[in-house]
């Protein structure tokens, strides 16, 4: 990667220090993960230590340092949607594309994390796949769901909504 378009984020936020969450935030989005030649690369140019860097990236569950998926698929395991068989649909994800919750695809097209919460409890089960919500998902929703962003071509991401 080129550091122009990190520079550009950089310069987005003027630089300062107290909107390095923000900037760590768009520079993952990337690349869909935090590279550490580009956590050195913020660290140098912000002058802030890359152990402080390197703290936000680890501390907050939504900054990756290893590849992900180009989908991220989050499963709820919150009260409400564990009740309401979210587990079955997380071992249904984990059937259909091969993987754990954690891994990525060997394809690197999906990567399957499960949350806390993510505060639809009205809607569950839910599930996430990037930005857009799945309610009412039962297994045998998965993968017509999946199916949705598996044969997309590079340049349609995003254009489904």
């Amino acid at each position: 990667m080129g550091f122009e378009q990190v520079d550009e984020i950089l310069d987005k936020y003027r630089r300062r220090h107290e909107a390095l969450i923000g900037m760590l935030q768009d520079v993952q989005r990337l690349e869909n993960y935090l590279p550490l030649e580009t956590l050195q690369y913020v660290g140098k140019k912000l002058e802030v230590p890359l152990s402080r860097i390197y703290y936000i990236a680890t501390f907050y569950k939504s900054f990756s340092l290893e590849p992900r998926g180009r989908h991220i698929i989050k499963v709820c395991l919150g009260t409400a949607c564990h009740l309401n068989n979210a587990v079955q649909n997380l071992e249904q994800i984990e059937r259909t594309l091969d993987i754990c919750e954690g891994e990525t695809t060997e394809d690197m097209m999906f990567s399957l994390e499960t949350v806390n919460c993510v505060g639809t409890c009205a809607l569950a089960p839910v599930t996430v796949v990037d930005d857009k919500y799945y309610d009412a998902v039962t297994p045998g929703k998965v993968e017509k769901i999946i199916s949705n962003y598996s044969g997309e071509a590079e340049d349609t991401k995003g254009e489904e909504d």
